[in-house]
């Protein structure tokens, strides 16, 4: 059985073939088809709690009951004295996120160590795809917004990514996508946040409070000098970060780059002796915390905006509204496309066989469901208009939810050919723990496989025995 193999082997057994490495959306190496399943699992599961949380701040903000949930939403608590004294809408967005963020740093980390970003050509075409998928939306809500006379200060709302939302999206409808595509949009998603969270630190920082960041800057230090020394215990890092996240968010900086940063400091490459790394292991634990409760539950205080048929119709009359729809919708499909085909294109690299363009597309329509980061990148971009942030948060709603539909179709068309290369991938005959498709190099598979069907035969030729004689018998004279 594979569990008896020793590590090194089984890598040299499930590695992709050499020539995938030249594809466009090749086949993943084992350990990491392994790695993108359980991630999206998580993110899968999360994304319907963000889902279930989204419809019940609609249905809770437009019903008789509406002033519960504004009351809610604006309660405040915390530590004044402590400058910390924040709503429940804001404890959402800047405590809860952190977490988010934390667990988006812990991921770019591992990519850029130990996935597919860690090589400069493998990392090329999801790092170009990401940035068009980025600059067109913030390009098509700019144009808007300067030829109808808006405010461009939303240019930056359409250009973000939620993965958890996409995954719900594609469970909703039951579309099984090979894990290359997969991998592909959850490589996007990472590279997403990471240019989100420079776009939160650069452009959406207010007065700096130097005393606060120089303290938020010595409590990273003293949580990188921990973990360089391997001090374990999370009564440790757990008040320590607390501690870095309210000295971060009294700076000035957004508090999410707190958890962005102590993500980042983890290690995230295995050492001798380790089936995981700290990184890897936090993470797991994280993850569920994050997509399970920390997202969902900004989602519910934050997606609550009024929606009426006039409210509707002004998402695609005002400049602004408008801008995020179309950057979301049409923007992030075409800069996604565009972006992958320029540099397959350039790099002279070859789409893999099984996918076609059309299924380009598709994942990169799917990329325009921008849920979670857009809308907090909306509520601190109108931060002085609380009439245009909760129309920008329903600009943000419509454009993931048309977004959501039309890359549903277009999934839908292909999800015959997706099944079947789902199920190509997961095929495991020989019960060896590792999907057929990988070991196809492998002279044991053979062999495994040859007593299997030797085994097979022999029973079909007793069956045929036992068949002949119940024949003979009927045949007989009375």
């Amino acid at each position: 059985m594979c569990s008896a193999l020793p590590t090194d082997r089984r890598s040299t057994l499930v590695a992709a073939p050499t020539s995938s490495n030249r594809k466009v959306l090749g086949r993943l190496s084992l350990p990491e088809r392994n790695f993108v399943a359980e991630a999206l699992r998580t993110e899968t599961v999360g994304g319907v709690l963000l889902l279930i949380a989204a419809i019940t701040a609609l249905i809770w903000a437009n019903t008789p009951i509406k002033e519960s949930y504004e009351s809610v939403r604006d309660f405040h608590l915390g530590p004044a004295s402590l400058g910390l004294d924040l709503s429940i809408q804001h404890w959402a967005a800047d405590g809860l996120l952190a977490v988010f963020f934390f667990v988006a740093g812990i991921e770019l980390k591992r990519e850029l160590v130990a996935g597919d970003l860690r090589e400069p050509k493998a990392a090329a075409l999801p790092v170009i795809a990401a940035i068009c998928g980025m600059a067109v939306p913030a390009l098509v809500y700019t144009l808007v917004n300067v030829i109808g006379g808006g405010a461009t200060d939303g240019w930056a709302v359409p250009t973000a990514t939620d993965i958890a939302f996409a995954l719900a999206v594609l469970a909703v409808i039951g579309t099984s996508l090979p894990s290359a595509l997969r991998a592909f949009l959850l490589t996007l998603a990472v590279v997403d946040d990471l240019f989100a969270i420079m776009i939160i630190a650069i452009f959406f920082t207010s007065d700096l409070n130097f005393a606060a960041l120089g303290g938020a800057v010595l409590g990273l230090a003293v949580f990188w000098l921990l973990l360089r020394k391997g001090v374990r215990g999370w009564y440790i890092y757990v008040p320590l970060a607390l501690v870095v996240w309210g000295l971060m968010y009294n700076s000035g900086v957004h508090a999410t780059i707190a958890g962005v940063a102590m993500g980042l400091m983890l290690r995230c490459h295995k050492e001798e002796g380790e089936r995981h790394s700290p990184g890897e292991h936090i993470e797991h634990l994280v993850r569920p915390l994050s997509a399970g409760l920390a997202v969902p539950l900004f989602a519910l205080f934050s997606a609550g905006v009024a929606v009426s048929g006039g409210a509707l119709g002004d998402v695609f009359t005002k400049p602004e509204t408008l801008g995020v729809v179309l950057g979301l919708v049409v923007g992030k499909a075409l800069g996604i496309f565009g972006g992958t085909w320029l540099a397959a294109r350039f790099t002279k690299a070859e789409l893999n066989e099984d996918l076609a363009w059309p299924d380009v597309f598709a994942v990169a329509s799917l990329a325009g469901i921008g849920f979670t980061v857009s809308l907090l990148i909306g509520e601190l971009a109108f931060s002085e208009d609380p009439l245009l942030t909760d129309e920008i948060k329903a600009a943000v709603l419509v454009g993931s939810l048309i977004a959501a539909v039309v890359s549903g179709v277009l999934l839908k068309l292909r999800n015959r050919k997706y099944r079947k290369l789902w199920e190509d991938e997961e095929r495991d005959e020989d019960q060896s723990g590792i999907p057929d498709i990988y070991e196809q190099d492998d002279p044991d598979y053979h062999l495994r496989m040859a007593e299997i069907y030797d085994k097979k035969a022999a029973e079909h030729r007793r069956l045929a025995r036992l068949s002949a004689g119940s024949s003979d018998r009927h045949d007989g004279p009375a």
